[in-house]
């Protein structure tokens, strides 16, 4: 059983509908018992960094994950989810949960492609150059697209936690891995059969990069 914290950041039904069209049993969920005994969590959400830290003191989610994370159950991140796992963000300036070292940075103001600025926030469809072999981003076609819609991207404190890198504007990171942790600046859930496939890799991953 997979269960997905809520804890009031949003875009939690579309992940919980994707797991359940791939078969895979999953709640969503505040409480911290039933979130103790799921095989595996995930974190999702959209929002801002300020807003989502004081609803995860709040709520208390904020020390279940750190309880998780050290508990090596496997735990996936995604959006704004793979923003606050690190330890400051400069979005509200806000701490954040320190799970990974590193800050989240916002995209620069001047970015331009082509000659033509680009906008803030970067939505739409990009693509993922994959930086290490991970079992949770196993299968996935160099093609492949995925969909983002975000302001702020993750710094991780050391490059060797980068899963995968975006151009868009700059190249940042947008997926990254650490021990029993892993997540995306995309969605998904939002991003057909390459998501899917995410999904459904991480239902089965063990929480090491060899499972």
């Amino acid at each position: 059983m997979i269960g997905i914290v809520d804890y009031r950041a949003g875009n939690l039904t579309s992940v919980f509908r994707a797991l359940r069209h791939l078969g895979i049993a999953c709640e969503i969920s505040s409480d911290a018992a039933f979130l103790r005994g799921a095989s595996r969590i995930i974190f999702p959400g959209v929002g801002a960094a300020g807003e989502a830290m004081a609803n995860l003191h709040a709520t208390g989610m904020d020390l279940l994950l750190a309880e998780a994370l050290a508990a090596g159950k496997p735990i996936l991140g995604i959006c704004l989810g793979a923003q606050i796992i690190f330890d400051r963000s400069e979005e509200n300036d806000a701490v954040c949960l320190g799970l990974i070292p590193g800050r989240v940075r916002r995209f620069p103001g001047d970015m331009t492609a082509e000659g033509r600025p680009l906008k803030i926030p970067h939505m739409g469809w990009n693509r993922v150059a994959w930086q290490k072999d991970h079992p949770v981003f196993r299968g996935i076609p160099t093609e492949a697209e995925f969909y983002f819609v975000h302001s702020y991207f993750p710094v991780p404190a050391d490059a060797a936690w980068v899963a995968g890198s975006t151009e868009y504007g700059v190249s940042f990171c947008s997926a990254v891995a650490r021990r029993n942790l892993a997540a995306v600046q995309f969605h998904p859930e939002k991003s057909g059969a390459p998501g899917l496939r995410i999904l459904e890799n991480f239902s089965r991953w063990g929480g090491t990069d060899a499972q």
